[in-house]
């Protein structure tokens, strides 16, 4: 592909000879466009149709590729949740896409979007909240109704959709799908399928937990100031972590957590990740990556992303969190080491993956504090991790 960016001495049009008859000008004009489509196109002219391009190419240089761009809507994507809630996320998550389009923006296609998930959400009432557990059921009455009429629902969204203001309509579609998430995370108690029974002597998350690091400067500097603050000497960063694709990892770091583990770890900065440092404590948890479109995760497998596998979790977010590799073998997760992903599209293919997409656990993202990220340096401190939600769902081998 470089070779066509540095190439500058391609002839133009103004230099390609013409001809006095019709045809030699039709010809000539054929010709010239062929050259310019050549020059300016990574592909080769001769012989190409859809089938020529190369799996890889087709994942990795896609523009349509519809991996989600923050750990919010991974998180959202990867709820297990009733078929009906998740149609009409996917009707609304689709209007986050439309909104991307420059200059007129096809508001008739984002009413219609609207209109389908209203139409599921008062259709299959029924359905819904039927598939609440029967403790959750008046708690998840209340989230419904404010997801048809409330402040931020779907009613709400239709009016801004209405009134053509992008703005407005970006505003309203984050409240409807926060409601829509809360609603979803209610349906899904827990794990959706059967851990494999030589699985069972590690430590497992069966949902979410949310970790709060406290991270201090190593030569005891400050960090940034938060709007209209003074200079920090401790930053916070959130973390949630996602049990329902990744349970066995989740469930590792979550214990580790509580164990005190990472109070006083120091950070690295590599390449576009900052890597805490390792230590021989922690379970050696196989790798462990859910499939997109999969109901359970694989073990010790990377996913073929040339092939067209992508996962629940992706990688290529700025700010998600993964397991090393194992010291013994990269079919396993080191039992303590973690990263956070600094993800740059400039150092990822076209379609804005990550050419390491589909070899980490990625097991969770930062959803607060993500700023903070471009001021860890070496030597920086994880001061404290706490895990301030999930305790409930962690579930320890002697607790069996």
């Amino acid at each position: 592909m470089q070779e066509f960016i540095d190439r500058h001495d391609v002839p133009t049009m103004a230099c390609i000879p013409t001809q006095d008859h019709g045809l030699g000008k039709l010809e000539s004009i054929i010709a010239a466009i062929l050259i310019f489509v050549q020059v300016s196109s990574p592909l080769p002219l001769v012989a190409w149709d859809s089938m020529s391009i190369s799996p890889a190419k087709a994942v990795l240089y896609s523009p349509d590729t519809k991996v989600p761009r923050t750990g919010e809507l991974a998180l959202r994507k990867a709820i297990p949740a009733n078929a009906n809630m998740k149609a009409i996320q996917d009707s609304l998550e689709d209007i986050s896409y439309l909104l991307r389009i420059p200059q007129r923006k096809p508001y008739g296609t984002m009413e219609g979007n609207v209109k389908k998930a209203l139409k599921i959400a008062m259709d299959e009432k029924e359905s819904i909240l039927s598939s609440l557990p029967s403790d959750l059921k008046e708690k998840g009455s209340i989230i419904y109704a404010s997801l048809i009429d409330g402040k931020g629902g779907l009613q709400a969204l239709l009016q801004c959709v209405k009134d053509q203001d992008p703005d407005k309509v970006s505003v309203g579609l984050a409240s409807s799908l926060d409601i829509v998430a809360e609603l979803e995370l209610l349906q899904a108690p827990g794990l959706s399928f059967l851990l494999p029974e030589q699985y069972l002597k590690y430590p497992r998350l069966i949902g979410r937990g949310t970790i709060e690091f406290a991270i201090e400067k190593g030569d005891g500097s400050t960090f940034s100031p938060e709007a209209g603050g003074e200079p920090r000497k401790t930053a916070s960063i959130q973390v949630v972590v996602d049990g329902y694709s990744t349970p066995l990892t989740s469930g590792n770091f979550a214990k580790l957590v509580i164990d005190g583990a990472y109070d006083g770890a120091k950070l690295n900065l590599v390449n576009q990740a900052i890597l805490s440092d390792n230590k021989n404590i922690g379970y050696s948890v196989p790798l462990e990556i859910k499939p997109s479109g999969q109901f359970e995760p694989l073990y010790r497998t990377t996913l073929n992303v040339q092939d067209g596998e992508l996962p629940v979790l992706p990688l290529s977010v700025y700010g998600a969190v993964a397991m090393a590799h194992s010291e013994a073998s990269d079919e396993y997760s080191s039992p303590y080491q973690f990263f956070f992903y600094l993800y740059d599209k400039r150092s990822a293919g076209l379609g804005g993956l990550s050419f390491d997409e589909g070899q980490f656990s990625v097991f969770g993202y930062i959803t607060a504090g993500r700023e903070t990220l471009s001021q860890i340096k070496t030597g920086d401190i994880i001061r404290s991790a706490k895990l301030v939600e999930g305790r409930d769902r962690l579930i320890l081998p002697e607790e069996n």
